[in-house]
């Protein structure tokens, strides 16, 4: 059931993805990769996920000015540093990475329209979607990253 918030379409403003373009990209992926590997937890690490591990991947958020660069193993995603040619690159910006997670646009919608876009081996890239899709994921919410919810997340966390 996806999340009943309306969020209006925007893009990063300019100043901000030129400020996120120039901090080091690997600690962002860290970042990144830890938030998914919470999320997602055990999915990651199921037999469906399978074929999709060892493969070199990057989301590159365009407005935002960065690309997250990872593979997947037994455990979950594993940040990488940027590699040259990384095998699978799906790029759009902030806004459609959003609805995209709170299952409010479908990819192929966003895909078709030139929103969202796959540079790479296509092969993997319809393996990535349709892997994604047979998982039937829970809708992001974003009320979810609250600071009073992630405070009480993390407590939960380190205290037990």
């Amino acid at each position: 059931m996806a999340s009943d918030m309306n969020i209006q379409p925007f893009t990063l403003p300019k100043p901000v993805g030129d400020v996120l373009s120039i901090l080091p990209g690997y600690p962002q992926t860290m970042l990144f990769v830890h938030a998914v590997n919470l999320a997602l937890g055990d999915t990651l690490r199921s037999e469906v996920m399978q074929p999709l591990r060892g493969k070199s991947i990057s989301i590159r958020v365009t407005d935002a000015g960065v690309a997250f660069y990872f593979t997947l193993d037994r455990n979950g995603l594993v940040a990488c540093h940027p590699v040259k040619e990384p095998e699978l690159t799906i790029s759009a910006n902030a806004y459609d990475f959003l609805v995209l997670a709170m299952r409010k646009e479908d990819p192929d919608t966003l895909f078709f329209s030139r929103r969202l876009c796959m540079e790479g081996d296509t092969e993997l890239g319809l393996l990535v979607k349709n892997t994604l899709d047979a998982l039937e994921l829970p809708p992001f919410d974003l009320r979810s990253l609250s600071p009073a919810k992630v405070f009480a997340e993390m407590k939960i966390r380190l205290l037990g």
